[in-house]
C-alpha cells in the first residue's frame, strides 16, 4: 500500500509504505526480538506519518503523560499534506546521502538526527499555530532525548539530512532551504551582541561538516560546502567550499583552485 499522500508519492517513487514493512518483515525474520516493535509501528494499513509518530512520543513522552494522546496529536501533525511531504523528503534524503543507511527502515529507527528533525517540524507547526509552550516543550524533549537543540521558530525546508544529530544548535531565526545536509556538532548560532533577525541563513543544497559554527546573519549561497570546524562569520558566495577559522574561499566549484587573491579573503 502506498502512502496516503499523493504529493510525497509522486515526488519520490521509491518510497512507499509497502517498501517499509517488506523491509520490516526481512528484518524480523533475522531479529525475532524486534517483530513485537515493528509489528506495533508498521501495521499493513498504517503510514509513515503515523510510524514517525508512535516512535516519537515513545521516545519523547515524559513520565505520567499520555503517550496514546501524545502520538495522536504527533500523527495529526505529520499527517497534513505540507508536513508528510517533507517528512517523506528527509527520509529518502538520509537513504540517498548516507552511505552507512543500508534501508529506509534502518533510517527510520535508529537515526536520531532524522527523528529530532521530525520533532522539530511538529514543535514549529505548534509554534506558529499559537501553541508556543507546547511547542518549545517538544523541542526541549527532543533536544535532551535525540541532541539536536533546533529552536522551534526556526524554518527548516524538505530534504534535509541531520547526520548524527549529536550536538548540532539551530536558533530562533535561522532558516535551512530544501536539500541541506548537517553534520554533528554544527551551531547556526547568533553573536549574542544582536537581537530580532540574528541566525544564519543556509540555502538550498549546502553541506556543513562536521564542527562548523556559522554566526550571525548571514547567508551561506546554494550548493556551497562548508569544511569540517570551520568558523564562519561573512556571507559565503554560491557554490563555493570555504575552510578555516575565520573560515576563506578556498575552492569555487568546477573550478581549479582560486587565485592568490581570492584565496586569501576572508569569509
Amino acid at each position: 500500500m502506498t502512502l496516503p499522500n499523493l504529493q510525497a508519492a509522486a515526488i519520490i517513487p521509491e518510497l512507499s509504505w509497502q517498501t517499509l514493512t517488506c523491509e520490516a518483515a526481512r528484518l524480523s525474520r533475522k531479529e525475532p526480538l524486534l517483530q513485537p516493535v515493528l509489528s506495533a509501528l508498521l501495521p499493513d494499513d498504517g503510514s509513515l506519518a503515523g510510524a514517525v509518530a508512535g516512535i516519537l512520543a515513545g521516545a519523547l513522552c515524559a513520565p505520567g503523560m499520555d503517550v496514546c494522546g501524545l502520538s495522536a496529536l504527533f500523527h495529526e501533525v505529520l499527517s497534513r499534506e505540507a508536513v508528510n511531504t517533507v517528512l517523506t523528503r528527509d527520509l529518502q534524503a538520509v537513504r540517498d546521502r548516507d552511505p552507512a543507511c543500508t534501508t529506509y527502515l534502518h533510517a527510520l529507527l535508529n537515526y536520531k538526527g532524522f527523528q529530532a528533525l521530525q520533532a522539530h517540524r511538529i514543535a514549529h507547526h505548534l509554534w506558529t499555530h499559537e501553541r508556543t509552550e507546547l511547542g518549545a516543550w517538544v523541542a526541549n524533549r527532543a533536544s535532551m532525548v535525540l541532541g539536536p537543540d533546533i529552536h522551534p521558530a526556526a524554518r527548516i525546508g524538505a530534504g534535509i539530512m541531520l547526520d548524527h544529530g549529536s550536538g548540532i544548535v539551530i536558533g530562533e531565526t535561522a532558516v535551512v532551504d530544501d536539500d541541506v545536509s548537517i553534520l554533528q556538532n554544527v551551531t547556526l548560532g547568533g553573536t549574542g551582541k544582536v537581537t530580532g533577525d540574528r541566525h544564519p541563513k543556509v540555502r538550498r543544497g549546502v553541506m556543513i561538516g562536521a564542527g562548523a559554527k556559522i554566526i550571525g546573519n548571514i547567508e551561506i549561497g546554494e550548493f556551497s560546502k562548508i569544511a569540517a570546524g570551520s568558523v564562519v562569520l561573512k556571507p559565503v558566495p554560491p557554490r563555493c567550499t570555504v575552510a578555516g577559522i575565520p573560515a576563506q574561499v578556498v575552492r569555487i566549484h568546477g573550478t581549479a583552485e582560486m587565485p592568490a587573491l581570492s584565496m586569501n579573503q576572508t569569509i
